[in-house]
């Protein structure tokens, strides 16, 4: 062989190994971030023909694949898209998708690995590949209850609200509801001039409907927060249920004029009250003094210990960190201690602080997604409950905490969620926001007492009502009772 043909069958060597290469690199390295590129419309057109799986609860189907008389063959439905919106998301050939649809795409759409014998079964059978099912721990008594809680509000559902229920000891979401909320049909539609008009409105209407206030937003949780502040007091040493504090109309605070004030101006009960009193009454200037006494590092210890400051949820994007403030200074410690300053904290985070209380003070992680099976309903994967890393408070000291809670409802500040024949703890809360708008009505709290089956968190953010007619009791407590009793009552 002459050497110029051996030069060419070298130059022709080379060229087919980096054919080679590249098509590997395409086919195994680089072939997810092409089938998620959004103007890849080959992909998204073999998704919305093939036989999507569903998202349960229980038996019922909140989103499913139904034949269609198009191009697609198959046109997802949502058949209770008011009351599941937030938690199933959606999916639109022109938006993606959100929510569950988004975080089990690769299941529900089929493409997951773990579904490869399925797609190769499908395929030697020149069959459609199909997608594999997600099953939700959502509690459909308790997902109504919160839904119709919210709706039976001045503003219905236009009001600004957010309702988490968990089961303490194992960290299952039982309830999570979002208001204003959509249709998520609008968004699945095949007609795509109607889709874009539909999303244009949603994303311009008043309150943003497609955003879950339950996760996706952190809000001042007034004196729904004074429970960690009452836990830190507690896991001290320096303080029982039963210990002293100041009680009087004011807190003189350091470093500043300026003094603290109990909500409505007026004393907490005497110069001096128990711990259990204050919170009995929701007293600022006690856990104010309280704060102050303990310090912003052991505030912050605790509120960590709650979760404060960590992502914890899988199953939904999205989540926002709920912050307890670093470095602030002296007097504002007081105002961190009552849940104002610069303290943020989401429902869901709130809810897992009413939860962590019930459950003995061991914090459990979050979760969803209960299970996920395959197209032929083999079990892929199960959700096994998990603790947070760190136990925000002793057995005891949760013990002690449920009782004060328990006599908040009995007799203080959250009587509006009695139960009969039912021990409920709680607490409530009126948090301050900007000048020019009403203030946050918060509810936290588990039952039963003695046996905990549900915790809820209740944040009504603007409910259309005078402002003072605002309150913990007045809008939220109520919304917390039902759902509580959806649980209990099953």
């Amino acid at each position: 062989m002459n050497q110029p043909i051996r030069r060419m069958a070298v130059v022709c060597m080379v060229l087919f190994v980096a054919l080679l290469l590249n098509a590997s690199y395409l086919q195994y390295f680089h072939a997810a971030a092409l089938n998620d590129r959004a103007d890849n419309h080959r992909v998204r057109d073999a998704e919305f023909s093939r036989k999507r799986g569903p998202i349960t609860v229980g038996r019922s189907a909140l989103a499913e694949s139904v034949p269609s008389n198009d191009r697609f063959s198959y046109q997802r439905r949502y058949p209770q898209p008011f009351k599941y919106a937030h938690t199933t998301g959606f999916f639109s050939y022109i938006y993606g998708n959100s929510g569950v649809e988004g975080s089990q795409n690769q299941i529900l759409s089929g493409s997951d690995p773990r579904l490869f014998v399925n797609r190769l079964v499908d395929m030697i059978g020149n069959k459609q590949p199909q997608g594999g099912s997600v099953s939700l721990t959502l509690d459909p008594a308790a997902q109504t209850a919160a839904f119709n809680g919210i709706r039976a509000l001045p503003s219905g559902l236009a009001t600004q609200a957010a309702v988490v229920a968990l089961e303490p000891s194992t960290g299952r979401i039982l309830a999570m509801v979002s208001s204003p909320t959509y249709n998520p049909n609008l968004l699945a539609s095949h007609d795509f001039n109607a889709v874009k008009s539909a999303y244009d409105r949603l994303i311009k209407a008043p309150g943003n409907p497609m955003f879950n206030r339950a996760i996706q937003e952190v809000y001042p949780p007034g004196s729904t927060f004074k429970l960690v502040t009452a836990a830190a007091a507690l896991e001290s040493g320096k303080y029982t249920p039963n210990s002293p504090v100041p009680g009087g109309t004011s807190l003189d605070l350091p470093q500043t004029s300026r003094n603290l004030p109990n909500e409505n101006g007026e004393s907490c009960g005497g110069t001096k009250i128990t711990l259990t009193q204050a919170l009995e009454v929701s007293c600022n200037v006690a856990f104010g003094s309280v704060g102050l006494d303990l310090g912003q590092d052991a505030l912050r210890h605790e509120a960590e210990r709650f979760g404060f400051g960590q992502r914890y949820l899988d199953g939904l994007g999205g989540q926002a960190v709920s912050v307890f403030p670093k470095n602030a200074p002296g007097p504002y410690t007081a105002y961190s201690a009552i849940g104002q300053y610069e303290v943020r904290a989401t429902p869901l985070q709130m809810a897992m602080i009413g939860a962590t209380i019930a459950n003995g003070g061991q914090g459990m992680v979050p979760y969803l997604v209960d299970e996920v099976r395959a197209p032929d309903l083999s079990v892929l994967d199960k959700t096994s409950p998990s603790e947070l890393p760190d136990r925000a408070m002793s057995p005891s000291t949760a013990s002690a905490l449920t009782q004060m809670m328990v006599e908040v409802v009995d007799q203080g500040t959250g009587t509006t969620a009695q139960i009969p024949g039912i021990k409920v703890a709680g607490k409530t809360g009126t948090a301050q926001s900007a000048a020019n708008r009403a203030p946050y009505a918060w509810f936290v709290s588990f039952a039963p007492a003695d046996n905990p089956k549900v915790a809820v968190a209740v944040l009504v953010q603007d409910a259309g009502v005078d402002r003072n007619a605002i309150s913990g009791s007045g809008l939220a407590a109520p919304i917390a009772k039902s759902v509580m009793e959806a649980v209990i009552n099953q």
